[in-house]
């Protein structure tokens, strides 16, 4: 039986991939007050997954942004390869790549451990709850859970409700992002959700607009921070994703939404020649070594 959940969060949580992106989510439940556990594929990756959730934890202690012990909240931090563990986890988060034959055959694989009454989501940022759920045998218990990069630092989660997903558990997730200090929106399933639908197709328009020769890369970012207010452009937003990443997802929503969708020719171009962006030193612009 799963324990209460005192904290805001379920007292342990699992986390499948301890990539950027799950040791982002690691970091974000650890500091919440839940146990967890990252479980990867073998113990060098699993020993690296942990050093990458403790340097996220040792960078909000440098930032000031926590106040609980260090070590504490490092005691409560294990990584291992055995899926089994997930047993005792009250949620399991799934952050493995982008792949919907990979995500699939991880979120089975993590089915087949979990106890009744727990809860497994997917941190996917495109892929169709539900073509997922149709392939589980517990549909009822499973939703999208889509954090954004940087995890710590970013305030939203979009909650991910497919066709099957129990009423109570959509209220459970909303609260679980209110307890990490997030704010959850809400959608229905639909292919890239709200966030990724809308942002890759700025993105795409960026790229457009560059490969036309509209303008710089800098001005086209200058033309959406000054004048709406972006955070940040949308080619340099699309070098912190990763250019490989985002046509990953664009690709995928111009086989499910249409013309649209189309990734452009300067996009492939780039992933082809390996300027994935700020991970590899050098896409729209220049990051110096990635």
């Amino acid at each position: 039986m799963i324990a209460p959940e005192k904290t805001g969060v379920p007292p342990r949580v699992g986390v499948l991939g301890g990539g950027r992106m799950g040791a982002g989510i690691a970091h974000a439940f650890l500091v919440s007050g839940a146990e967890v556990v990252v479980v990867e594929r073998n113990a060098a990756e699993a020993a690296a997954a942990r050093a990458r959730v403790l340097a996220s934890v040792d960078a909000g202690v440098a930032r000031g942004t926590m106040t609980e012990d260090r070590d504490a909240v490092a005691a409560r931090l294990s990584a291992d390869t055995d899926d089994a563990l997930f047993g005792h986890c009250g949620l399991v988060l799934e952050a493995v790549p982008e792949d919907p034959v990979l995500k699939l055959e991880s979120l089975r694989r993590v089915e087949a451990v979990l106890a009744p009454g727990a809860a497994l989501a997917s941190n996917t940022s495109s892929i169709s709850i539900d073509d997922l759920a149709g392939n589980l045998a517990r549909p009822e218990t499973f939703l999208g859970m889509h954090f954004f990069n940087p995890v710590p630092a970013s305030a939203l989660v979009e909650v991910v409700r497919g066709a099957a997903t129990d009423d109570a558990l959509v209220v459970r997730a909303q609260g679980w992002v209110r307890a990490l200090g997030k704010t959850p929106v809400t959608v229905n399933d639909a292919p890239g959700f709200a966030s990724s639908r809308l942002g890759v197709a700025i993105g795409l328009e960026a790229i457009r607009m560059l490969e036309e020769g509209v303008a710089s890369a800098e001005d086209i970012d200058a033309a959406m921070v000054l004048g709406y207010r972006f955070p940040i452009g949308p080619l340099r937003l699309t070098d912190v994703v990763g250019l490989d990443v985002r046509l990953g997802i664009a690709e995928y929503l111009h086989e499910r939404l249409g013309a649209r969708f189309e990734p452009p020719a300067l996009l492939r171009a780039l992933v082809a020649e390996g300027q994935l962006g700020r991970k590899s030193g050098r896409g729209f612009y220049e990051w110096g070594e990635g």
